[in-house]
């Protein structure tokens, strides 16, 4: 049975459409979790329970579940989208310069970056520092990138990780964090998030209901970073650095909560809850693009809009005509 749009709000489930922006992209996805024991440290060796083979199989289990559904925002964002997924250990010039991506995402981690070997840490810092590839890097990433400009990884009540591997204070669920700098185009659309279609904190345009997952954060904002976003337990939930060369930004959440799969994630509504995260990677994908001088990758003839403006038009003309993804 089908409903008009002024009486949506009756519906159980709304069918939100989804408008890729973008034609054409090519992206790096790096899983930043253990892959081998010997990407270990001596540090780590000496922790209590340390077992190399067990600590392994749990970092793939979880690098698994990560980096497909950090993969599947970009194939539901992109088009026509080519996506390579390298470990951090492969994370170097020369494979970048062979699959010549748009962009990088870097994705979260399970352990402290302490129990990782410290010349597979220093080579990333390297790379990083140098790299003009556009950056992504979520929650763990966020720190990696952090601590790569100057920053100290912390607890969440300020102790350095090896002061405190358990009973940590953590962020584990829904949380607001504020905006610091709404200027930046990572929030274009922000302003037009549809009340109707969004929750009433949308009417706050100041504010991001985001999903948390951490217990650690950093302790300052990195040298050459601006502050985007600010939390109650993690000052810098979110930053960019952008210069001629480089355009880096962290999020300290997971913007990549936004496509679950009802199926198989069925107590958890990730895809009416994240709607913010969703939108902050398409604008990432597509400040990407411009930062590489390939805007002309963008879906032209009046399709390159803002979700908002397009679930709107959706919404008035019942979805016809427009190629889309919903959920």
């Amino acid at each position: 049975m089908e409903k008009s749009p002024e009486n949506s709000s009756n519906l159980y489930c709304l069918f939100e459409l989804i408008t890729p922006r973008i034609q054409t992209m090519r992206v790096i996805l790096v899983d930043n979790l253990i892959a081998d024991e010997n990407q270990y440290s001596e540090v780590a060796h000496h922790e209590p329970g340390f077992h190399a083979g067990k600590w392994v199989r749990l970092e793939r289990m979880i690098a698994g579940m990560a980096m497909s559904n950090i993969e599947n925002n970009v194939r539901k964002l992109v088009r026509q989208p080519e996506v390579r997924i390298v470990h951090l250990s492969q994370l170097n010039e020369q494979t970048v310069r062979e699959f010549d991506p748009d962009a990088i995402v870097l994705s979260g981690t399970l352990r402290d970056f302490d129990l990782y070997s410290p010349e597979m840490i220093e080579r990333f810092n390297q790379f990083i520092r140098q790299t003009k590839v556009p950056v992504m890097a979520i929650c763990g990433g966020h720190q990696l990138v952090g601590q790569a400009f100057g920053a100290k990884i912390t607890t969440l009540d300020n102790k350095l990780p090896s002061e405190k591997r358990n009973g940590r204070l953590i962020e584990y669920q829904y949380r607001f964090v504020k905006i610091t700098d709404a200027d930046d185009p990572i929030f274009a659309g922000i302003e037009e998030r549809p009340d109707a279609r969004w929750q009433k904190y949308t009417k706050r345009k100041h504010l991001l209901r985001i999903w948390q997952n951490h217990g650690l954060r950093l302790d300052r904002l990195p040298d050459g970073f601006v502050k985007l976003a600010r939390g109650y337990l993690s000052e810098v939930q979110m930053m960019v650095r952008r210069t001629s060369e480089q355009l880096i930004y962290g999020v300290q959440f997971h913007i990549e909560k936004s496509f679950q799969d009802w199926q198989a994630d069925k107590y958890w509504d990730h895809r009416n809850e994240s709607r913010d995260g969703r939108l902050l990677f398409d604008n990432f994908l597509v400040e990407a693009l411009r930062f590489r001088g390939k805007a002309v990758n963008l879906v032209s003839d009046g399709d390159n809009r803002p979700i908002a403006d397009v679930a709107k038009a959706a919404t008035a003309s019942g979805g016809a005509g427009i190629p889309a993804t919903g959920f």
